[in-house]
């Protein structure tokens, strides 16, 4: 008998096993409920699948279906189960990539007859996957050569890119000559990295799909449109539902529609796509948020400054942004000079040169500009999104300056600043994100970069915020936080940033002396609170669903007569308060007035006012406030009392 294995568990135990054992024979010999909930294995460090043989001294954990990970594999088998049906309800089809996404899958086709798929075709495909899963199909794992590859896919036009390399796949993999498949044997093989469940009928049926969107292939309009059928999955029928509702829910916040709805802002034609023009009410409440930011950046020791919106290609050489950035920056124009001219993706290079205009003392620094600055940036079209993914858009742009000795005090103090303005726009469940060194695309010496990132680790863990490591998401100039806030649904949203920067200062020569009398280098920091005011504005839309706060609304109180002869009172209470800086306005009694408060409902107002015989006589008003309960005879002084109140709690 040959001699048993033994393994290694995450808690430091080990576990003895029969020589041949898998993975799955792992989970099951601790426990019945680990072997139904297990997904995959961790295998010294490699993800692999439970079928995966063990070997003496192997370190092992169980990954479940309840975990972000075991999620992941599903949605990834899932989307394999997709491309099956949909290649053998569609003759002819042909398949690109499939990859899992936050929440779900997707996968791109193209129909043989150019054509489009219909909801009908959706509900067919639903009922296809269903069969394939009670099948109980295997996931077979193998490895090809190339050319035996090629002649396996010769049909599929872009698996055969994929496999020549000329395009990425994030789910495949080619090593050494060799590409690696997973077979649904006898009916479906795809190119995949792996791994996968088990079969068809692990963990898999918990899905929907939910959509169909028009996608280039390798997101290029100069590629052929294909198909891409969007999905989620989940480990359970009672995660689904959830996510569903959520989604339910999500559709009514969609702040496109309710910009719409509400008369915020639109996205005209003759614009072209990516570009808004902001309504009167959509303005006001920009020009709230732009108030707010530039009000606590005053008081936070920051220096306003302005730049314009092109520059000499000169600059966008020397910041690294022509090398590095070039396919997100708009074509050069060419002016009467023979100087090539670009539209700014970026306000950094404007703030370098405000910076280098003077010769700085070390008592100037921490040296902070704050910009609201306007900035273009070439999205391609199949990736434009109403307000979160635009071609024009204003940053809340700060750039700061410090000595080495300020970096760690000023990151600590950046990050409190962040988090007290996303406080007071109404969010309070942060998440942060460190992202350390891009390894091909990135400036400076690694020891630059090994001080930034742990200055910036130091900031986050003194902040006590949640945070992940995002390995190799940092910018091509320096490391980098992210802070993404969830939002009234349980979404999590990316808006500010804070990026160290050690590489500029040397590329435009920056210089400041020090109390030794010596020239030095500074270090720059950039931040963007908001991200873009027009983005933080969508997330604020979707999370307060259209209910601006009483401070944010464009319209805080609407006085309504009940007839005709209370009118005069009404437009002097909106007099009152709008010369106390209240936005007010009223509405005359032409229609009934249960038809006006329904209106005044459908524009999310905070407050109605509803004035009669009494209010007249006695000097007070009705007060309808948004989701609360309406009172009758309110004295006026008092509701503006309460009011002022409302306002001043934004802080």
């Amino acid at each position: 008998m040959s001699a048993q294995i033994s393994i290694g568990l995450p808690d430091g135990s080990t576990r003895v096993l029969e020589p041949g054992a898998t993975a799955g024979d792992l989970a099951a010999s601790i426990g019945r409920g680990l072997a139904k909930a297990a997904v995959i294995a961790e295998i010294n460090g490699e993800e692999r699948d439970l079928v995966t043989p063990l070997s003496d001294g192997d370190a092992v954990s169980i990954i479940t279906a309840d975990s972000e990970r075991g999620r992941y594999t599903i949605r990834h088998s899932t989307a394999h189960v997709l491309a099956q049906a949909v290649l053998e309800l569609f003759p002819g089809a042909t398949f690109a990539i499939g990859p899992p996404i936050e929440n779900g899958f997707y996968y791109d086709f193209e129909l043989a007859d150019g054509g489009t798929f219909t909801p009908e075709d959706l509900e067919r495909l639903d009922a296809k996957m269903r069969e394939i899963i009670r099948e109980r199909q295997p996931f077979l794992r193998d490895e090809i050569p190339d050319a035996q590859a090629l002649e396996l896919f010769a049909a599929h036009k872009y698996k055969c890119e994929i496999i020549r390399g000329a395009a990425d796949d994030p789910t495949s993999a080619t090593e050494s000559g060799l590409v690696r498949t997973y077979e649904n044997p006898p009916r479906f093989i795809d190119l995949c990295r792996g791994p996968h469940v088990p079969d068809t009928g692990s963990h898999l049926g918990h899905f929907k799909l939910t959509r169909v969107a028009g996608a280039y292939w390798r997101g290029d309009e100069r590629n052929p449109m294909l198909q891409r059928i969007y999905g989620t999955a989940w480990e359970s029928k009672a995660k689904l539902d959830e996510h569903l509702t959520m989604l339910e829910e999500a559709e009514k916040r969609d702040h496109r529609r309710l910009a719409h709805e509400l008369d915020l802002l639109s996205f005209p034609d003759e614009l072209g796509p990516g570009l808004a023009v902001w309504h009167p009410k959509g303005a006001i409440v920009r020009k709230l948020m732009e108030d707010y930011s530039r009000e606590r950046h005053e008081r936070g020791g920051y220096q306003f400054a302005y730049s314009p919106n092109i520059a000499k290609s000169v600059l966008w050489e020397t910041s690294g942004h022509l090398g590095f950035y070039a396919d997100a920056m708009y074509p050069p124009m060419e002016l009467d000079d023979g100087v090539k001219y670009y539209p700014k993706p970026m306000n950094c290079p404007f703030h370098i040169l405000i910076y280098k205009s003077n010769q700085r003392s070390y008592r100037e620094l921490p040296y902070r500009l704050f910009e609201l600055g306007t900035v273009y940036r070439y999205e391609r079209s199949g990736t434009l999104h109403g307000l979160f993914r635009i071609r024009g858009f204003t940053q809340d742009d700060s750039h700061i300056f410090v000595t080495p000795e300020q970096l760690p005090d000023e990151l600590a103090s950046l990050l409190d600043f962040v988090l007290s303005v996303l406080r007071a726009f109404g969010f309070e469940d942060f998440q942060a994100k460190l992202s350390t060194r891009p390894p091909e695309k990135s400036l400076g010496s690694d020891e630059d970069w090994e001080r930034a990132t742990d200055a910036l680790r130091s900031a986050i863990e003194l902040a006590g915020l949640d945070y992940e490591v995002d390995e190799g998401g940092g910018a091509f100039y320096g490391p980098k936080i992210d802070v993404d806030v969830r939002d009234a649904i349980g979404r999590s949203w990316q808006l500010s940033t804070i990026q160290v920067d050690f590489q500029n200062p040397q590329r435009f020569d920056l210089e400041y002396v020090g109390a030794d009398n010596q020239r030095h280098q500074p270090i720059m920091v950039h931040r963007a609170l908001f991200g873009s005011v027009e983005r933080f504005f969508g997330v604020l839309l979707e999370h307060f669903a259209g209910a601006f706060p009483v401070w944010l609304a464009p319209v805080q109180v609407r006085v309504l007569p009940v007839r005709d002869d209370h009118e005069t009172y009404a437009h002097r209470l909106v007099d009152r308060l709008q010369s106390e800086g209240f936005r007010a306005d009223a509405i005359g009694a032409d229609e009934k007035l249960g038809a006006r408060i329904r209106k005044a409902k459908v524009e999310k107002l905070p407050y109605v006012l509803v004035v009669g015989d009494d209010d007249v006589e006695h000097g007070t008003v009705g007060v309808n406030p948004r989701g609360g309960e309406v009172e009758r005879g309110v004295v006026v002084d008092d509701f503006v009392a309460h009011l002022a109140a409302d306002v001043v709690a934004r802080a």
